[in-house]
């Protein structure tokens, strides 16, 4: 494991949150710090919009990640560009189904101008694909159908893909609570009708399920951690909120744990639903026990985009492209978000180390 200096994490563990939907800060949040992350075992992980923005990362950049977890969300860009698809082929069907065919031609058009990764680099990642059976708002048969695609890219996909599809439950993310969490329930969603957080109280740990299968037989090391605030603003780009937030376990301050990129879904920022999602999703209770970082990037709502949803249909992008590009590396969110990555894998300088302390 790499060693680097603490201080810039300690500095940041100073603007430890108290979160909630009353949450205030006088201060600008400190940046996000340089870790000495794992670079080779990197994953992202999204719901509903943030599932369709995983699998973009995943495609854009297959070699930068080791697994992908999708939930509640179709075919990787199944939108292909158009809220109308958006809203009437990746979410209800009433155009009907997308065409597998259609959408791996232009995973292949973008191959061949570089702005995705190889189809040797996506065939070596895991994948863990979830879906409520009772999903009212993306179509259950939209995740039937990202297992058939991810089914196809994979090497050896009985080995590398696991597909859930979740009886009685509606669209979210569904959670086992611990009796002692200080969480109102009245915070979750329904399991059956989702709604609310779309956080689901299901009695189903989807993140220790997940992370398990996208990181097999890792032992366990304990060590505690801290959910802390950072500064989002200087990745600005369109669509993204001021500040995010990272789990930081203590053992990882000293380089070389792997980072989760976990991204909510539409409705499910930090500033829609408080610490719901960031704090109680489980995926903070896994990295403690397994020693790993979790991202929590924020999206915002605007007029463009009024349910601060990731873009998945190409909002971000310039209003003059005919092909928004949101789905390639050249992204604007796919950019912000793997230069947050960058960050946390970067080697932590004496420059950098000084810089926070002051």
């Amino acid at each position: 494991m790499r060693s680097a200096p603490s201080a810039s994490v300690r500095c940041l563990m100073g603007a430890l949150i108290m979160l909630g939907s009353s949450a205030a800060y006088a201060e600008t949040p400190a940046p996000l710090p340089e870790l000495s992350a794992d670079s080779d075992q990197a994953s992202v992980l999204g719901v509903s919009s943030g599932g369709y923005m995983a699998a973009q990362l995943a495609v854009a950049w297959p070699e930068r990640f080791s697994g992908v977890g999708v939930l509640a969300a179709g075919p990787w860009s199944c939108a292909q560009g158009a809220l109308s698809l958006a809203l009437n082929q990746c979410m209800t069907t009433r155009r009907g189904l997308p065409s597998l065919d259609d959408l791996d031609a232009r995973r292949e058009r973008y191959a061949a101008q570089e702005l995705v990764g190889s189809q040797e680099g996506l065939s070596q990642l895991r994948a863990y694909i979830w879906h409520g059976a009772e999903d009212s708002v993306v179509t259950p048969e939209l995740g039937s159908l990202l297992a058939e695609q991810w089914e196809a890219w994979l090497a050896s996909p009985e080995e590398q893909l696991r597909w859930v599809k979740s009886e009685d439950t509606g669209h979210g993310w569904p959670v086992r609570l611990p009796q002692e969490a200080a969480i109102d329930p009245q915070a979750l969603g329904g399991c059956r009708q989702g709604g609310g957080s779309h956080v689901l109280a299901c009695n189903e740990d989807v993140a220790s399920e997940m992370l398990s299968w996208l990181y097999p037989e890792r032992p366990s090391s304990p060590s505690s951690g801290e959910l802390v605030a950072f500064d989002q603003s200087e990745f600005a780009v369109k669509g993204l909120a001021d500040t995010g937030y990272v789990f930081i376990p203590e053992a990882c301050e000293a380089g070389g744990c792997p980072v989760s990129v976990a991204l909510h879904g539409c409705q499910m920022s930090v500033d829609a639903i408080g610490d719901t999602f960031v704090r109680h999703s489980g995926l903070n209770h896994w990295a403690e026990e397994y020693r790993q970082v979790v991202l929590y990037p924020q999206a915002k709502s605007s007029m463009a985009n009024p349910q601060g949803c990731w873009d998945w249909w190409g909002f971000a992008e310039s209003t003059w492209q005919i092909n928004p590009l949101h789905d390639t590396r050249d992204g604007t969110q796919v950019k912000a978000l793997m230069a947050m990555l960058d960050r946390l894998e970067d080697e932590v300088t004496e420059e950098s180390a000084s810089a926070h302390q002051e």
